[in-house]
């Protein structure tokens, strides 16, 4: 692949995480660079971020809130041009203390005198205990000054994002950035019209921002890697601003969201922006269409990728056809095997800001902490599962059905790279399901060479992790993990095809908390049959194993059916019947269904998530859990003692 004369700007589409970069270019630079093409990466949801929370940003903020009549601000946006001088002259400092480069401004945040306080600060109140006295002390207990700041400094940015989404755009969001105009929209009609409107603030940053990377690296072809729904609009914007300045450069979309919604795309109107869109792991798809690109490998050959073309004159992909009522897309996927997992080369984080993310602590839970707080090197163990049975899960799709593991001297060897790049020693290991198998072999090479990481990952709550492996892991740098008790229900625990019991699930989860390992449970309601009962049961084996040490951390989520899980693609499995989704030419993936016992999920829901939140804070343990519940509820017949006698069992 040498002889390509490509130059490959791979970009990061506002909004991901602000404390990590997302791993998507830094695998596919890695990759292409393995491969001796020339290739780049650039973040540009960081840089929109910081160029917004800036004395400039906000000078350009200031004037879009002074656009407003006063009877259209809302309370943020009235707080903000009330104290618009404290802004300016605080939020350079704000962002240099979350990017680790002043932490003694920590103090004078602390002082409560420094920092604006804005609708934000609000949630404070709750925290205050019955003395009157420190407002964080019952969140933090005896966690440390600058733990505090940075929360404090968290809400100052919440605050200021909510002024943009009140002035500048209404969907504006950190992580979720207008992702309703894309997520399971049937139709490209939403996002076309979003895109056919005229620049607001974010979109001219963005748009800035897109073309002085593309001025700076001087690419033939641009990568957008769109992970999540909130990551669409951004990546269409930034690809419609390069298009209107250098139409003839190459645009490719791909990514998390293009892998499980746009698998049926049709409109036409996706590719006034983006030339191709390839699905599943990029590797082999990229190779053949650069072929394509370079004349090495005709249209027909090449791999898993849309593209449009023009059924009067079947221009060649080079062309641009107009979006009339001959253009077609067409889906060309001439099969090759895809690069194996130990061939894919070791990311890299070249070219990223690396000393300019932000580490913020905005939900006071302690796995979340480790989602926003500190720069993690992302790295995967396995591609794909190892399980891929749960009926909830897309199994049917590549990143969770094609599983392919590496041995643990290739996984070293790429770990001890990243820390020599980038001098940081933590890893978050992405996998869906981190094999036991292969973390056992990863941790034991780890030891052997002396590699000094932390390191935490998802994982399922399977009887092979013994207290002895346990005990290897958290010799080997393991600081936490997370996994899907779902609902902790062993009837429901079957018809998701967990494979694990609850007793399972807390011998394995407490062998975890003995080995010192901080352990994270996902949580779910509103399965398919779940019952009120089956409901306050779950709650009330959640509260157990909480107050057996057995996890720390936990969050309930509502279920969602999805096309490519076995209850989307089953429903008659499960009991519930779905609803027929409208004609698709644009995302497909929630789905709608209905479940015969006809249980008010949403109602429950409430309880749920006020109970684990104070369940996390060692709050209510000893109450019955019907008391976390607006509304009458019945008795739970889970027995007090169930998860205290499952521990007994050797």
């Amino acid at each position: 692949m040498s002889n390509l004369n490509l130059r490959v700007l791979s970009v990061i589409p506002p909004m991901t995480q602000l404390n990590t970069p997302y791993p998507s270019t830094a695998y596919l630079t890695g990759f292409l660079r393995s491969r001796k093409i020339h290739a780049v990466q650039e973040d540009l949801a960081l840089a929109l971020v910081l160029r917004l929370l800036s004395v400039d940003g906000l000078q350009r903020i200031e004037a879009c809130v002074d656009a407003l009549p006063l009877s259209q601000q809302s309370d943020s946006v009235s707080f903000f041009a009330e104290h618009r001088k404290k802004y300016a002259v605080t939020v350079d400092g704000v962002i240099a203390f979350l990017q680790g480069r002043d932490p003694t401004l920590a103090h004078r945040i602390m002082s409560r005198h420094y920092l604006p306080e804005g609708p934000r600060f609000a949630t404070l109140d709750v925290y205050v205990d019955e003395e009157g006295g420190d407002p964080l002390g019952w969140a933090f207990g005896a966690l440390g000054l600058h733990d505090r700041a940075k929360h404090l400094a968290t809400l100052y940015l919440n605050d200021l994002a909510d002024v943009i989404r009140d002035s500048v755009d209404s969907r504006f969001e950190f992580v979720r950035y207008a992702e309703s105009i894309s997520a399971s929209q049937a139709t490209f009609d939403p996002l076309a019209q979003a895109l056919s409107a005229d620049f607001n603030l974010v979109d001219e940053i963005l748009s800035e921002l897109a073309l002085a990377a593309v001025a700076r690296h001087e690419p033939t072809v641009v990568l957008l890697s769109v992970p999540f729904p909130g990551s669409v609009y951004g990546a269409f914007r930034i690809a419609q601003a390069i298009k209107a300045k250098y139409p003839a450069m190459v645009t490719l979309l791909g990514g998390g969201f293009v892998n499980t919604e746009l698998r049926e795309l049709k409109d036409p109107r996706v590719f006034d922006y983006f030339d191709y869109v390839t699905l599943d792991s990029g590797e082999r798809p990229l190779l053949a269409l650069f072929e394509y690109l370079v004349g090495n490998r005709s249209k027909q050959r090449l791999v898993r990728t849309f593209l449009r073309e023009d059924h009067a004159s079947d221009n060649s992909s080079s062309e641009r056809p107009s979006t009339d009522n001959h253009a077609v897309v067409r889906y060309i996927n001439f099969v090759e095997p895809d690069v194996p997992f130990e061939a894919v080369g070791t990311p890299t984080w070249d070219g990223l800001p690396l000393d300019q993310y932000l580490s913020l602590l905005d939900m006071l839970n302690p796995m979340n902490r480790l989602w926003s707080d500190g720069r993690w090197n992302k790295l995967t163990v396995a591609h794909g599962c190892y399980w891929k049975k749960c009926s909830f899960c897309d199994v049917s799709l590549d990143y969770i059905g094609r599983y392919e593991a590496a041995s643990a001297t290739v996984l070293v060897d790429r770990i001890d790279a990243i820390v020599k790049e980038t001098g940081q020693t933590g890893f978050h290991f992405v996998d869906e399901a981190a094999p036991p198998k292969s973390l056992k072999a990863l941790a034991t090479e780890l030891i052997a060479r002396e590699t000094n990481i932390s390191w935490w990952g998802n994982i399922r709550f399977e009887k092979t992790f013994t207290p002895d492996l346990c005990d290897l892991l958290a010799e080997s740098g393991c600081i936490a993990v997370s996994g899907g008790l779902e609902v902790a229900s062993d009837r429901l625990l079957k018809l998701m095809k967990k494979g694990v019991s609850v007793d399972q699930v807390a011998r394995v989860t407490r062998a975890f908390t003995d080995a010192g390992i901080m352990v994270h449970a996902y949580l779910m309601y509103g399965f398919p049959t779940q019952t009120v009962q089956d409901t306050v049961d779950a709650l009330e084996y959640v509260r157990q194993l909480f107050a057996n040490g057995c996890i720390q951390s936990g969050f309930f989520h509502r279920f969602t059916c999805t096309v490519h899980s076995p209850v989307g693609l089953a429903p008659q499995d499960y009991g519930v019947d779905l609803i027929p989704l409208p004609p698709t030419t644009f995302a497909k993936n929630d789905i709608g269904f209905i479940d015969p016992t006809g249980v008010d999920h949403a109602a429950l829901g409430v309880g749920l998530k006020k109970a684990i939140y104070n369940f996390m804070h060692g709050i209510g343990l000893e109450e019955d859990v019907r008391s976390w519940f607006d509304f009458k509820v019945p008795r739970t017949t889970v027995s007090s003692q169930r998860i205290e006698r499952a521990l007994q069992v050797s």
